[in-house]
């Protein structure tokens, strides 16, 4: 942070006392003015960018649709400035639940809550090695890693339970080794287990945890190295298989959670997606590390989990794509955002999209840009 005058400082705090919205008090240098200035109940997106391991520079940027179509670059420590410089080291993971921002912050082995009007600082919640953050009926749910990096001898993961009034955890339990992402259907916690700490054993499990008795049912034999998980309707979620990065390639895996079987396997790599409506956009790539890797942007019907012929952008700019990374659909218009983490040491990018996947703006963003979560003006949603 450079500076705060006086007088945005006295608004912060205003803001921050009655939670209604106020101007983002951002210093001019950290601004962008894009102009997509999209009229719908959106008021705007936050991006979390990790920042490399061990630089505890994970960063919080911010677009405004109303300002006029501004985007901010690293605002948490301009609208709290008497915290820390950054939210810590590795920001893993970024949701909004009710009024709230939640960032997971994996290195750092916390999570941050803040006003989702303003990135506020509110509260953090402690837990160890913490992944990703779903909600359900009052309640957040964290993966956790539980332990340090232990390859062959890591221990087995928990979710833990929070109540989101009092930010404290209520219970835990364990799943399996170093559990990733989560969905939660008919009052089911669906729970990917990785066992990425040791590659000569990767787990193959998806965890099933009752909700009410916060007790592991079963587990669900899937592929190894699970990573994504996504719900696509009619009770079926999409999880995707890292695979081992050599002869076993990634892949998606349509489960059914009524009958908790694997139904399908769908024969596209899957680095990272989103579904919107009835579509799935997937990030894949082809090629290896040391060969290079050529990036595909797939379509897949998920009405019929068919992967589909064509690519999500369609006017030849993915080229201008160094490294794709992350992926959020705008829940009213459409638009395709791609971040792009370059070499994952510079500053990375900002792609937005078309509906019909053409390019229409980029912009540069912290480092290592991964998440985006939307945020609803008030009273829209």
């Amino acid at each position: 942070m450079k500076y705060i005058n006086t007088i945005n400082c006295l608004t912060l705090i205003l803001a921050l006392c009655t939670g209604c919205r106020k101007d983002l008090p951002i210093n001019e240098s950290t601004k962008t003015q894009i102009g997509d200035t999209t009229n719908s109940a959106v008021a705007g997106f936050y991006l979390l960018n990790e920042g490399t391991m061990g630089s505890n520079k994970a960063t919080l940027d911010y677009y405004n649709y109303s300002a006029p179509g501004t985007y901010h670059r690293n605002i948490f420590s301009e609208i709290n400035p008497t915290l820390v410089a950054s939210l810590g080291d590795i920001g893993n993971d970024l949701q909004v639940y009710g009024q709230r921002l939640y960032a997971v912050i994996n290195g750092s082995n916390l999570i941050e809550v803040m006003n989702v009007a303003n990135a506020g600082h509110i509260g953090k919640i402690n837990i160890p090695n913490c992944r990703y953050i779903v909600f359900n009926d009052g309640k957040a749910y964290v993966s956790s890693f539980a332990g340090p990096v232990e390859t062959g001898n890591s221990q087995q993961g928990y979710i833990s339970e929070i109540d989101t009034a009092t930010l404290s955890v209520l219970r835990t339990v364990v799943v399996g080794y170093q559990p990733e992402e989560m969905a939660v259907v008919n009052g089911k916690l669906f729970v990917a287990n990785s066992g990425g700490y040791d590659p000569t054993m990767y787990d193959n499990t998806l965890s099933v945890v009752d909700l009410e008795t916060f007790r592991e049912e079963e587990k669900i034999t899937v592929g190894i190295n699970l990573h994504r998980v996504r719900t696509v309707g009619n009770g079926r979620l999409y999880v995707s298989s890292r695979g081992n990065y050599a002869d076993i390639p990634s892949s998606i895996y349509v489960v059914d959670t009524e009958t908790r079987q694997v139904v399908k396997r769908l024969d596209v790599t899957c680095n990272n997606l989103c579904i919107q409506g009835d579509t799935a956009y997937v990030i894949s790539s082809e090629g290896s590390y040391e060969t290079g890797l050529t990036y595909l942007y797939n379509l897949i019907d998920t009405r019929n989990d068919v992967v589909l012929p064509n690519s999500f952008i369609t006017d030849g700019t993915a080229a201008n794509i160094q490294t794709p990374y992350g992926i959020a659909i705008h829940p009213v218009t459409g638009n395709v955002f791609i971040t792009d983490v370059g070499n994952y040491i510079l500053s990375g990018k900002l792609y937005c999209f078309s509906p019909d996947g053409t390019f229409k703006w980029l912009v540069t963003t912290g480092d290592i840009p991964s998440i985006i979560a939307f945020h609803y003006k008030t009273g829209t949603k």
